[in-house]
């Protein structure tokens, strides 16, 4: 596996002579080989073509076949995920382990997405026989499903490079529901960015799919996505980001002369709240949990805790002061890029000047590129008054806010803005009776935790990864992760009085595909 610094359209390559720049190695300071090309106005133009001309025999194709290609991508990935987490952790700072980690679950989500579109249940299949004597009208024959909306643009993360990037589960889940797919790489990861690249076309190639499956376009800048955005065969947006950043391509989506959807996750403090019971029977297991939360990965997570909530007590306050003194005590480490290290210091310092807002653990950095915890304490009061202690800090960072009492949270909760998570901790005697704040947290975020901590997403079926707004563009309607990470990629589309040969194999009245169907009202696997 070797880097060109060039774009893949389709099956070929990109030429070397757009803008130049390179990767950048945070925790040596450090430029890094080789010299990456933006792509030029034709060559990403030639892409979107690619996919639009391959959509319909990408939309045909079975999910069996679908299942195999996505299996063939995982099986790829794990087969190099030394040289790609080796690469991974140069380009991001984050541990080794961490890169290796995530490339398995890369994988693990390519598979569970494959299997999802073999079985095919997710699509929706759903029939009503006609009823030509039906009185006073005849009843038509309906028979609807889900059906893929054509070549989609996904934004890789920075703070991802596997996961929500380039074979991430924007694209895994776009590929699943049968959509072609154009990755627009992260400038913070092009070489790992390339590498994944590079193993996603081997595989089309394999599979015998059409060029224009997909492509990976290289671009610093940011004119290379508002471009993609607005052109005219793009139909589906998928982005992982900044509140201005997701914002921005939404709007510009919205402003098309034919509007797309923009699947945006973006900003979300994802508020943690702590009870008295639950102090008193673990607050030093609270305090070590909620550490280790709110420290991973240098807290450049999506669902870092950014938020703790709590009522004064003698209790809390020795609480808080434990937590104070181990975030002091935590050693500095690289943020992604010199960039967001940049936004850190910024907004850090700009909490620090709010009025009633204090500091209560500074951790100096001693590198230029390196981050410290760096928390801050209110009053209840103070919160509901200021909305910019409403905003999310993307690092090591957390407010906390004190209330007098159960009434005093439950008000925080009802001024919350949408967040990915909610967590509650609750004593086993109080937690039956926290329905009513449970039913708050629940209307603000896209999950709701009880007794744990929200980063470490565990893929499923089940999982919901998005919120109202500003967590989510389309405000919780959907999830980027999980099996239902498909229906963001499709349309619906009913069929009326159709004869057997002319439907979908979904659709046919002897259920070729054994697919679970609602069949005038009953679910069965059954043909007609």
């Amino acid at each position: 596996m070797n880097h060109t610094g060039t774009s893949c359209i389709g099956f070929g390559r990109g030429p070397a002579g757009g803008a130049p720049f390179r990767a950048f190695d945070p925790a040596a300071a450090r430029e890094l080989e080789p010299v990456f090309h933006s792509v030029s106005a034709a060559d990403w133009d030639r892409a979107v073509q690619l996919a639009a001309g391959a959509a319909p025999a990408w939309a045909a194709l079975p999910g069996a076949e679908r299942n195999r290609f996505l299996r063939l991508i995982a099986d790829k990935l794990d087969a190099t995920a030394a040289i790609l987490a080796e690469r991974a952790a140069q380009e991001t700072g984050l541990p080794l382990a961490r890169c290796t980690g995530e490339v398995a679950r890369t994988s693990g989500q390519l598979r569970l997405y494959g299997e999802t579109a073999a079985r095919g249940d997710w699509l929706d299949a759903r029939i009503e026989t006609a009823q030509p004597d039906r009185k006073p009208l005849p009843k038509p024959d309906h028979r609807s499903m889900l059906r893929p909306l054509g070549p989609v643009v996904v934004f890789g993360s920075s703070n991802f490079p596997f996961a929500y990037s380039v074979a991430g589960g924007d694209t895994a889940s776009a590929f699943a529901a049968g959509c072609p797919v154009i990755v627009k790489a992260h400038p913070a990861h092009p070489g790992t960015g390339e590498l994944v690249g590079q193993l996603i076309v081997e595989a089309v190639k394999e599979c015998g799919l059409p060029e224009g499956t997909f492509s990976l376009l290289f671009d610093a800048g940011f004119e290379l996505g508002q471009a993609l955005v607005k052109h005219p065969l793009v139909k589906a947006v998928g982005f992982t980001g900044s509140l201005k950043g997701g914002r921005a391509l939404a709007d510009l989506a919205a402003a098309r002369p034919e509007p797309i959807p923009v699947y945006a996750e973006m900003g979300s403090i994802n508020p943690l709240f702590i009870l008295p019971g639950a102090l008193a029977e673990r607050s030093a297991a609270i305090v070590d949990g909620l550490h280790a939360s709110s420290t991973v990965g240098v807290g450049q997570f999506c669902t870092n805790p950014g938020l703790i909530v709590l009522q004064r007590s003698a209790a809390a306050e020795q609480f808080g002061q434990a937590l104070a003194a181990k975030l002091t005590a935590t050693p500095e480490s690289a943020m992604l890029t010199p960039g967001i290290r940049k936004n850190f210091a910024t907004h850090t310092a700009a909490r620090a000047n709010q009025a009633g807002v204090t500091v209560i653990t500074e951790a100096k950095a001693e590198k230029s590129g390196g981050a410290a915890p760096v928390w801050f304490e209110t009053e209840a009061a103070t919160f509901l008054s200021n909305h910019r202690l409403s905003e999310e800090i993307f690092g090591p960072s957390s407010l906390v806010v004190w209330c007098r009492d159960e009434a005093e949270m439950h008000a925080v909760a009802r001024h919350l803005e949408g967040s990915l998570t909610a967590t509650l901790h609750a004593g086993a005697a109080e937690a039956a009776g926290q329905g009513a704040l449970v039913a708050l947290l629940a209307a603000k975020a896209g999950r709701v935790i009880l007794n744990s901590y929200p980063t470490g997403l565990e893929v499923s079926p089940a999982i919901v990864h998005g919120g109202p707004y500003p967590s989510a563009s389309d405000g919780g309607r959907s999830t980027s992760v999980g099996t239902r990470a498909l229906n963001r990629w499709v349309r619906l589309v009913c069929y009326q009085n159709f004869p057997d040969g002319l439907l979908p194999a979904e659709l046919q009245a002897a259920n070729p595909l054994g697919l679970l169907r609602l069949v005038n009202g009953e679910f069965t696997r059954a043909g007609i």
